[in-house]
């Protein structure tokens, strides 16, 4: 194992209060209404690609505006990067949000590809410390109903959300650990893995 490897794990296995506290705070008081809005109008786009019939690159490319419209993708690629953002310059961590944006964007259109014939619904909303949860359904054709939660702050001075729960499956943790993985196996290279991103997902 590479010190680089050594020193990243090190520094990242940081306590759960920590990646607690270091959740999106808005400098705005949050309004359920709010949020509740900007959910419904993200789950009506994300309906209205499931349900147009597209091609796969042409839905991946409403996907990724769609989530650059609704996500703080600032937050959800510095959070995916951790600590290695610390040695990134700033070309580098614009570079990166770029590139992780379309990766994720791919990668998480594929998952909503697979609600083809079905739809998500918005539920209702709750307030969970600094931020608030927009619970949705997800009814797929054969498939019980499942969970699909989107947790939003307005830290941008707008709602926006910065994290997807899937059936329970945590983006930001999932990501962190992923894009960790992949600058392992390149052993730090960030600039490779922003090239490596770019086509992948």
């Amino acid at each position: 194992m590479t010190v680089y490897v050594s020193r990243r794990h090190l520094i990242g296995s940081l306590s759960a209060a920590t990646c607690l506290a270091a959740l999106p705070g808005g400098a705005w008081a949050l309004n359920p209404g709010n949020a509740r809005t900007m959910v419904d109008k993200l789950v009506d786009e994300i309906n209205r690609v499931i349900d147009s019939g597209k091609s796969e690159p042409a839905m991946y490319r409403d996907f990724e505006r769609i989530f650059n419209s609704y996500a703080d993708t600032s937050y959800i690629a510095a959070y995916a990067l951790g600590v290695d953002g610390r040695r990134a310059s700033s070309t580098q961590k614009r570079a990166f949000t770029k590139a992780f944006t379309g990766y994720i964007s791919r990668k998480y259109g594929k998952r909503f590809r697979e609600f083809i014939g079905g739809k998500l619904v918005v539920e209702d909303v709750r307030k969970i410390k600094n931020f608030l949860e927009v619970r949705t359904t997800a009814y797929l054709r054969g498939e019980s109903p499942f969970e699909v939660a989107f947790h939003v702050s307005n830290r941008t001075g707008r709602e926006l959300f910065f994290n997807i729960y899937i059936e329970g499956v945590n983006m930001l943790l999932t990501e962190r650990t992923e894009i960790g993985s992949m600058l392992d196996a390149r052993r730090g290279n960030l600039d490779q893995l922003i090239d490596d991103l770019k086509r992948a997902g």
